[in-house]
This record gives structure tokens, sequence and C-alpha cells, in this order.
């Protein structure tokens, strides 16, 4: 029996088949009909709800249906792959995360090249990691957690979401650039991990702002830096890494959307319009300021150097370090 989740994918995956099949959309001002947002992870994550929220507002803006359609695994590859190999016309876009340029230097079989393949539109969101240690760590602030790390090398651990994850590469680039060894204990999931620093089970992780600070403000964990060159709205006290010394330390989990390479520049720049109206506007300001996201809304050029620049970055930390997932 089918629930009404099902029924409801679809029938939107059908409305989208017959309106593309109907006649050649290439041929007809953009855009002339559906708009695809393929999300390379499953629905509920932070990519999942961006890509929702952003694909509503877009729809509105447009005047046409954009369906949304998860095609997770292989941590977002399969979903991405297939973007990367679809039509170059503007009517399927990705929704990906700041994991989109690091799977290249983690896995092995990677199909696309995630700054060759596609065409950028906008950078829509970030959303920093913060440091954070459990309290009966002694270390209050940044340069105290290097200190005691340092004088014991190779005895203090660290927890992440998953190997490869966001905040495992933040904390990876800290230890780099401190010299540091702390030791990474990967979880199953942004849940468990937390699980396991609040219970002391492990001593510092690198947390998604929006999960770190309720913990923060009830005192059961302790927050040292935020990853980003910002301080955080929500807990403006708190300096940012960068701020203890470690100037070039910047990390945090990013959104943006993307299209095949190739695709006509009149479609790039009229989704480039609709991203940069939508994430700068005070109602998307608002709701990422409450997600613990900061709405960019940057343009094609911005967007192509970040992207850039994070891959050349992310593939030297995790060369350096010997991260690996397959």
């Amino acid at each position: 029996m089918k629930t009404p989740a099902v029924k409801n994918l679809l029938a939107a995956t059908l409305l989208f088949s017959a309106v593309m099949c109907s006649a050649p959309l290439s041929a007809q001002p953009y855009p002339a009909g559906p708009v695809r947002i393929v999300v390379p992870f499953p629905a509920g994550g932070g990519v999942d709800s961006m890509g929702r929220i952003f694909g509503q507002k877009l729809s509105e803006a447009l005047g046409k249906p954009v369906v949304i359609e998860n095609r997770a695994g292989a941590n977002g590859m399969i979903g991405s792959e297939i973007v990367a190999k679809s039509p170059k016309d503007g009517y399927t876009l990705l929704v990906n995360g700041a994991n989109f340029v690091t799977t290249p230097s983690l896995y092995k079989n990677v199909t696309y090249d995630p700054v060759k393949d596609f065409d950028p539109v906008s950078l829509l969101a970030h959303a920093p990691n913060v440091l954070v240690v459990h309290p009966s760590l002694p270390a209050k602030n940044v340069r105290e957690l290097i200190a005691f790390a340092k004088a014991r090398p190779g005895q203090l651990n660290y927890a992440s979401s998953a190997s490869g994850s966001t905040p495992h590469l933040a904390a990876e680039l800290f230890k780099t650039l401190t010299g540091t060894n702390l030791i990474h204990v990967p979880y199953r999931g942004t849940g468990p991990a937390i699980t396991a620093i609040i219970s002391g089970e492990v001593s510092v992780m690198f947390m998604p702002a929006l999960a770190a600070i309720p913990y923060v403000q009830n005192g059961r964990l302790r927050a040292l830096g935020v990853t980003t060159l910002e301080r955080l709205p929500a807990l403006p006290e708190l300096p940012t890494v960068a701020e203890a010394g470690l100037k070039d330390y910047q990390s945090s989990q990013w959104y943006g959307v993307l299209a095949p390479v190739g695709t006509p520049a009149t479609a790039l720049e009229t989704l480039n319009g609709h991203a940069a109206r939508i994430m700068q506007s005070a109602d998307m300001k608002e709701r990422m300021k409450n997600s613990g996201s900061v709405a960019v809304g940057s343009t094609r050029q911005a967007f192509a150097a970040h992207l850039q620049s994070e891959f050349t970055k992310w593939a030297r930390i995790i060369k350096a370090s010997g991260a690996k997932v397959d």
C-alpha cells in the first residue's frame, strides 16, 4: 500500500516527466517548464532541508513547479553524478554541501570533477561549526586547548558524525595548523557523536552550531570558538578560532546550487538572480539565523571562486592528514 508521501512523490515525478516530454524546452524562453532539484542525500538532513526551502521559494519566483528528488548514496556521489550527466538545459539542478568538494580526495572512484563538470549558480548559505569540549577538560579557550593537547600527544580524542564529514575535516584542519595529535573517533551520525561528548566518552568535537547552542547554553558543553571568520549571532561573546591566533582557520558547512557544465548562460543568470533575491530577503535571513546558518546568495563568480578555493584547501588537508574513506 502506497503511503501519501510515496503517492505525492510519484505524482510529482509524473508531472515533471509529462511536461518535459511535451515539447523541446530548449526552444522556449527559460523557464518553460518544471525544474528538478536533485538532493544527493536522504530526506531530513541539512542539505535536504536547504534544497526544499530553496526549491519552494524558487518555484514561487519562477512561477513553475520545482520538484525535489532525493538521490542518496555514496556520500552524495550518486546524485551529483546524475546531475553531471543530465541535459544541459537549466531544468536539472543540484543542491549540495561542503562534502561536494572533498569526495574526490576521500574516495577513489569519483566519476566527476566538482569544479570542471558543473556550472556554479549560487552559494546559498553557510553554517559554522562550534569547537566544544567536555566540561571536565581544563581548557577554557582555544590557546589553552592547544597547549593541553601538545602536552599530551595522542591522549585527547575527538568525535565526528562520520569519517569524511565536515566536523571530521574541521578537526583535521585544526590538527594541521596547530601541530596537535588528536585521535579521531567517528560515530554513525551527529546524534551518537553528541551523546559521546556529553557523556565524556570523548573530549572534543567540532559540532554544527545549531546542535551545539543548547548544550553550550545549559552548561553541558563548553564552547571555545566558532569555525567561521565571523562570530555567531546566537553566541556573540564566543570568539572565532581565527581570533585565537589561527588566522588561516576557516571551516563550515555550506550549501550551494549548481547545474551541469554547459548550461546556457541565460538560464544560469536567471537562476542566480532569483537565488540572490531569495537568500537576501528578510524572511530567509531570519530563517537561516534561527537554524544556525547565514544566508548568502552569492554571484556565480563568487561561488566559482569559493568552490576552487575549498577544493584546493581540503585536498591539501586531506592529503596531509591521511584521511581516506575507501
